[in-house]
């Protein structure tokens, strides 16, 4: 695991060699938490590439930059290839030498033999930076899922490329402006979808994306060189053989991703998902960790235990008692690249605890997006029958009622979900079932930005879910879903909130539900199998249960959060006041400050819950204070 950033000049528009280090010094620098182990650079013509290492694998031999035999091509990788045994002894008989035992390796051989094809070749987590210094061309690649992320800003036939936002921001040759769709887009899902940052200059590799650049040309070309595949209509199987499937791919997929020099372990809540996952690795030197706080709704540790009694795991859990402000600080540093999702506390706690002992973790993320675990999947079935109530009762009498109830103090509750039900009925069809999950809707928006912003705003809310659900209109309806989640929130959201909490203490994280080659069997399971009545996830609640105790596969799904609606009007009064003053709004120029001040008010009324909301305005406070204004 490790960082990597890198400068790439065109012909014409390399910039001085000494100049271009000191540059790359100051990048490689800011990625010292992603790699504390060791750090490389080297320049070859126009090409700079750096980065720190976390060692995993060939801790002596596997230092970074990696070159082929005759130094033609050379590359730096963050991630791991997990079929790098296989793909070695497959290239050596090919002929390549090999002379180290790292994984990082395979991709200059792989590339040697397979040219532009390479990345097929891989099963891993990576973003790969790779130059051919004979044909003048460089590759930027992300893996098929985008586990690792991969940021890149191209102007005046020059690539600066790097891990993290902060690292590009370290060269100074980036302006620093606000996107301010990307903003709409943040406050409205949490997270910026697709290639777009909060900078208007800075854009993600998408996964299964490959940048190809050609020097001599200076153009680079986007490429795709994967998708989830769609239902072929093979033969049906039993609910029996695709148990038995899931199970021995879940087994083959966990441990491959276990292959380490260092200790590993497990994140382990007591839920389904990673309650499969730690039983699928065996129980030999297994470690397994997990938190929980004072507030028993947001509390699984009883469950986590039970589960690790029953599998024999070392287990290691903590009841936290943070700091929030102080840690609010603290985590904001890792949110160049912001997220307003607030399980980023209970994400970072949980990894520094496996830190502690392991330097590999792990997780159960990625079974909710294949299997259909959220109960959104759920609604967006039973709206289907709300969509069919009269108008005067659908759109009317019952948006009227659930407006009036309070919400309750819990995480979960009767009230909140009827909330959250109907308020994503009210609301466009072509979302789908993505708008559940939606939080700021058109209308709130033109309230919540001030008219010259709005004016600004270059495509409605929800614009890249609809355009992801067009792309699988062949599909039946939760494959549809659940591809669009897989592209959009899982990638955008979950897995940056993993990849940054746990690189911010020198974890790696794996996720073994995203091995592709367990994507591509989930995507091959009927839908039916997947949501069976009031049942998520019924399959692979089936293979589950054959080796965790019933109750815990079967118990209500919690997800991983904190007190949130609680913290805001305590702990984080403060904050709120410091960042959402109406001074400093109205100052700032892109909010309406007495539209904040109402979402404030009624939600220390507790009239209603902004938690979400709010939550997201105090983080891009943050964020510019820290990252446009610097």
């Amino acid at each position: 695991m490790c960082g990597i950033t890198g400068i790439v000049g065109c012909a014409g528009a390399a910039l001085p060699e000494a100049e271009t280090r000191i540059r790359l010094e100051r990048m490689v620098q800011t990625l010292v938490h992603r790699g504390p182990d060791s750090s490389g650079m080297d320049q070859v013509g126009s090409v700079s590439m750096g980065m720190r290492r976390l060692a995993i694998i060939d801790l002596a031999g596997g230092d970074q930059p990696i070159f082929n035999e005759d130094r033609s091509i050379w590359t730096v990788c963050n991630g791991e290839i997990y079929n790098f045994p296989e793909l070695k002894k497959e290239l050596q008989a090919c002929g390549h030498q090999f002379k180290t035992a790292t994984d990082t390796e395979v991709i200059v051989h792989a590339y040697e033999e397979w040219g532009r094809d390479f990345p097929r070749h891989l099963n891993g987590m990576f973003a790969i930076a790779l130059h051919d210094v004979k044909k003048d061309i460089f590759i930027l690649v992300r893996d098929h899922l985008g586990i690792k992320p991969l940021y890149y800003h191209w102007a005046a036939e020059r690539l600066v490329f790097g891990s993290e936002i902060k690292a590009l921001l370290a060269s100074d040759l980036i302006e620093r402006c606000l996107d301010t769709s990307a903003l709409a887009d943040f406050l409205s899902w949490e997270y910026v979808p697709g290639q777009a940052t909060l900078f208007a200059q800075i854009r993600k590799l998408l996964p299964s994306q490959m940048l190809w650049l050609d020097l001599r040309q200076a153009q680079p070309v986007l490429e795709s060189y994967w998708d989830i595949p769609a239902p072929t209509g093979e033969a049906v199987h039993s609910e029996a053989l695709w148990q038995e499937q899931i199970l021995a791919q879940m087994r083959q997929s966990t441990r491959r991703q276990m292959i380490s020099d260092v200790p590993l372990g497990a994140f382990l809540s007591g839920g389904v998902d990673s309650s499969f996952l730690v039983a699928c690795m065996g129980r030999a030197g297994v470690q397994t960790f997990s938190i929980g706080f004072d507030d028993p709704s947001y509390n699984e540790l009883n469950w986590a235990r039970k589960v690790a009694n029953h599998l024999g795991v070392d287990h290691r859990d903590e009841i936290i008692r943070p700091d929030v402000v102080e840690l609010f600080d603290q985590l904001m540093h890792f949110m160049d690249d912001p997220i307003g999702d607030f399980s980023i506390f209970p994400t970072y706690l949980v990894s520094r605890l496996a830190r502690r002992h392991v330097t590999v973790a792990l997780s159960g993320d990625g079974g909710d997006e294949l299997f259909a675990g959220y109960e959104s999947y759920l609604a967006q079935e039973k709206s289907r029958l709300y969509g069919r109530l009269p108008g005067w009762i659908g759109q009317g009498l019952l948006p009227a009622l659930t407006g009036r109830l309070r919400p309750g103090a819990g995480k979960k509750g009767l009230v909140n979900k009827a909330k959250r039900f109907v308020e994503g009925a009210m609301l466009p069809s072509t979302l789908a079932h993505a708008r559940w999950r939606l939080f700021v809707s058109d209308e709130l928006r033109s309230h919540l930005f001030t008219p010259d912003v709005c004016a600004q705003f270059k495509r409605p809310v929800g614009s890249h879910i609809e355009e992801l659900f067009a792309q699988t209109a062949t599909r039946e309806v939760l494959d549809q879903s659940l591809y669009v989640d897989v592209r959009s929130y899982l990638c955008d959201n979950i897995l940056t909130k993993v990849d940054r909490m746990s690189m911010a203490v020198s974890l790696e994280t794996r996720v073994p539900y995203l091995d592709k080659d367990m994507v591509e069997l989930a995507f091959r399971i009927p839908g039916e199998l997947k949501l069976k009545g009031n049942t998520t996830k019924f399959i692979l609640k089936r293979a589950a249960a054959s080796l965790v105790p019933r109750d815990c596969v079967y118990r209500p799904k919690e997800g991983f959060s904190i007190p949130i609606k609680h913290w805001l009007n305590h702990e984080f009064k403060p904050l709120v006041n410091e960042l959402l003053d109406d001074a400093t709004i109205r100052q700032q120029g892109l909010f309406n400050p007495t539209c904040i001040s109402r979402l404030k008010q009624e939600h220390n009324q507790g009239t209603h819950n902004h938690s979400h909301i709010l939550w997201a305005l105090i983080v891009f406070q943050d964020w510019q204070k820290r990252w446009l204004s610097a």
